[in-house]
Parts: C-alpha cells; sequence; structure tokens
C-alpha cells in the first residue's frame, strides 16, 4: 500500500531523515516510536507528500507520488488527523465533516450530511453535530477530526501524536476510537506515537527511528520483550515506567 525507497530529507543543512527503505502492507496497522526530533512526523509526512522528500521515491497503492499528483492520489486514497485538531472554528461540526466531500467528492449534500451522522455516531458525537468546536473538549474535537477523516472514505489512514495535544484524562476516549478502527482489516494505519499500550495492543509491526534512521523493527512481542538495539532497549526502559 505504501513504500518508500531510499527516501532522504533535509531542511537546509539539517538531514533529518537518512534513506529510508519502508513497505506498509495492505491493511496493515504500523506503529513508529522514537525520541522527540527523531523524524516520526517528517517520515509520515512524507508518506503523503506534506513534505517532499529530498531524494527518493515515495509509492501510494503502486502511483508514484509528485508535487503534482499528490492532491488525487490523497483524495483518492489517504486521509491524516494531526496533532492539532484543525477543525475549522466558523463552521459547526457537521460542516466541517460535510466540507471535504461535498467540495473535493461532488458528493450530494444530503447524502454528505448522512455520512457525516453516520461517523459522529462511530466516535459517540451524534448529538454535537451542530455544535461550534469551540464548545468541545480537546478530546471531542480530536474525535471530530478522526470522523472528519473517515467522511473521504479513503483505506490509509494516517495519525501524526494524535493525543499529544490532550489532557492526560482525555487521551483514552481517542485511543478507544483508535483502537475500534484498528479492528477494520479493510483499513491501513500508519500512526506515530508515545503511547506504548496503544502500540502493543493495536500494531503488527512497530519501528523504532532515531536521528532519522529505522535502527529496529518488529511485532509488538519483540519490541517489548526483546529488542535487539542498545538505543531503542534505553528508550524503552525510559518511556515504560
Amino acid at each position: 500500500m505504501i513504500r518508500l525507497v531510499n527516501v532522504h530529507k533535509s531542511f537546509g543543512n539539517q538531514e533529518v531523515l537518512k534513506g529510508i527503505n519502508l513497505h506498509v502492507k495492505e491493511g496493515e496497522k504500523l506503529v513508529i516510536i522514537g525520541p522527540s526530533g527523531s523524524g516520526k512526523s517528517t517520515l509520515i509526512r512524507l508518506m503523503n507528500y506534506l513534505e517532499e522528500p529530498t531524494s527518493g521515491e515515495v509509492y501510494v497503492h503502486t502511483h508514484l507520488m509528485s508535487h503534482k499528483r499528490r492532491a488525487f492520489i490523497n483524495r483518492v486514497h489517504s486521509s491524516m488527523v494531526f496533532q492539532q485538531f484543525n477543525l475549522y472554528p466558523h463552521l459547526t461540526v457537521m460542516d466541517n465533516l460535510t466540507l471535504a466531500p461535498r467540495k473535493l467528492k461532488k458528493m450530494p449534500k444530503k447524502q454528505a450530511e448522512e455520512l457525516a451522522m453516520q461517523y459522529l455516531k462511530r466516535v459517540g458525537l451524534e448529538q454535537k453535530a451542530f455544535a461550534w468546536p469551540s464548545t468541545l473538549s480537546g478530546g471531542q474535537q480530536q474525535r471530530i477530526a478522526i470522523a472528519r477523516a473517515l467522511t473521504m472514505q479513503n483505506r490509509v489512514l494516517f495519525f501524526d501524536e494524535p493525543t499529544s495535544a490532550l489532557d492526560p484524562e482525555m487521551v483514552q476516549e481517542v485511543l478507544d476510537v483508535m483502537i475500534q478502527l484498528s479492528m477494520e482489516k479493510n483499513f491501513t494505519m500508519v500512526v506515530v506515537t508515545h503511547e506504548m499500550g496503544f502500540a502493543r495492543k493495536v500494531a503488527d509491526r512497530v519501528i523504532f527511528l532515531d536521528e532519522g534512521v529505522i535502527l529496529e523493527e518488529g511485532t509488538p512481542e519483540h519490541f517489548f520483550t526483546n529488542p535487539q538495539n542498545e538505543r531503542c532497549r534505553a528508550f524503552l526502559e525510559k518511556i515504560i515506567r
């Protein structure tokens, strides 16, 4: 579903990613972990070309990504949930959810609203359909952002640290929605997170990224019981207490 071939990314003189080779299979749940500044967010943003590689190639569903083609390929194949909720404050929840299906997929208003309500029910917030984003808690806003991503009905879902901006008591309500999604085989999920319990529960594969290099990858069982890389072991010992 997603393939990165010898991908490098630099910002000025700083090389953030150093020759990444990665293949994400259709239906796979991949979790990316690593210390702050390791290149995790850059890596996931490269997968849908929100960042363009300095060199190397990115493929999504066999399509070679490029600046000209990224909008079309993403519209058809992938959706993303960010650290910040990025809801339009001047639009109601319903309008936030129906904007992309109506504008990008030319969906009739009634059909878009029915689809939006379907996904609002899925995240447990159908009663907030006509609320303003400013009246919602952080956890509710992020669940709305997930519902918005689902309304595009794409099969690749990217999550870039979706709980990092939340108060601790709101984290689990967002993770619960993501755990439910992970149980569906027709979704491919790539998740950058520091939530190790989530990684244990949902990941098919975990990769550890540090200083722009994948130092270790494997199943959650491998990662959390017998990691081989010394830097990875030190990171996990620090983060899992």
